[in-house]
């Protein structure tokens, strides 16, 4: 059995309007194995929660998936109805997003949250949900579960709050977990903690996860392999580690030097120029050679694509950009 569990195969995400058809993901080719964290970062813009909206089958009206594949474990799940994709969320797919409350019902305990979302994807019983709501609160680290449990979620802090969502997404014991800026409402020590549970959980249970952030240091602190965006297309892909130590992409290289560190003064870190194009302005040929110091005229005219570990850039690609 294979043990890939999301399979993206030259995906396209589209909003037609009155004044044209804009495409806000392009061309996106990835996988996910079990067990593995894949960080996809990017400036804000970039595509990155319109690739997990797209997973998720939550793309809001008129956005539509125009081309390309989504398989899930095997299965395809792009083209399945609205019914069929209610089955999966939750129950095969987990979602964590950035702002806890916008998951959680404030008018409910959060146990009786969890009870629910228990018993609506494994028909467990009231009494064997709820100690299985307690297990699941104590395996994020809720401390005092027995107290903590009748709580609702504004009697919880920030950071909290994200576990017992996290506790949600894990419910139905999920193949793969969507985090979408899970630690960007939270202070540094509380993110290192999230990034770190999830890191944990993603080897105690195998499950994949589709880390997206705009913070190029937690995906270096927590994923496996890193997925960087740009306009809505791949700009590079390949393990952390190396992505971190050696990019390849420009654009890669600009969001490193970007990340402030003690070893670095203030005037050290670089800054990009410019900023991301609209949807209806993305410019031929590379998207980010308006911003590029490397860019050529090929870089103009023509625009290079990656499906495996690489750099979508001419110069890394052929090593000239004429």
């Amino acid at each position: 059995m294979s043990d890939i569990v999301l399979d993206i195969r030259n995906l396209r995400v589209e909003f037609p309007t009155r004044k044209g058809v804009l495409t806000a993901v392009d061309d996106i080719s990835l996988q996910i194995r079990r067990g593995e964290i894949l960080g996809m970062v990017g400036e804000s813009g970039a595509g990155k929660s319109m690739t997990g909206m797209a997973i998720l089958g939550l793309l809001e009206p008129p956005g539509r998936i125009a081309a390309g594949s989504i398989h899930l474990s095997g299965d395809r799940i792009d083209g399945l109805d609205d019914r069929a994709l209610q089955a999966i969320r939750g129950r095969r797919i987990g979602a964590v997003f950035q702002d806890p409350l916008t998951s959680l019902n404030p008018l409910f305990r959060v146990g009786d949250q969890l009870v629910e979302t228990i018993r609506l994807h494994t028909g467990l019983s009231r009494s064997r949900a709820r100690a299985r709501a307690k297990d699941l609160m104590h395996e994020v680290g809720i401390p005092a579960v027995e107290e903590r449990i009748d709580s609702y979620p504004h009697q919880f802090s920030g950071g909290m709050r994200q576990r017992i969502v996290i506790a949600l997404a894990l419910c139905a014991e999920p193949e793969l977990i969507v985090a979408d800026e899970p630690t960007t409402a939270l202070d540094v020590s509380i993110q290192a903690q999230i990034t770190a549970l999830l890191r944990r959980l993603c080897r105690e249970r195998g499950t994949a996860v589709l880390l997206v952030t705009h913070d190029m240091g937690v995906i270096a602190e927590t994923a496996d392999r890193v997925a960087v965006m740009y306009a809505g297309r791949l700009a590079e892909l390949g393990p952390v580690d190396e992505i971190v130590r050696r990019p390849n992409h420009p654009y890669t290289s600009g969001l490193m030097g970007s990340i402030p560190s003690l070893r670095k003064d203030v005037d050290e870190l670089q800054m990009i120029p410019g900023s991301m194009p609209r949807l209806d302005a993305i410019p031929p040929g590379c998207a980010f050679n308006p911003r590029c110091t490397h860019a050529g005229p090929r870089c103009r005219r023509e625009t290079p694509r990656i499906d495996s570990p690489g750099a979508a850039c001419w110069l890394a690609l052929e090593g000239e950009v004429a």
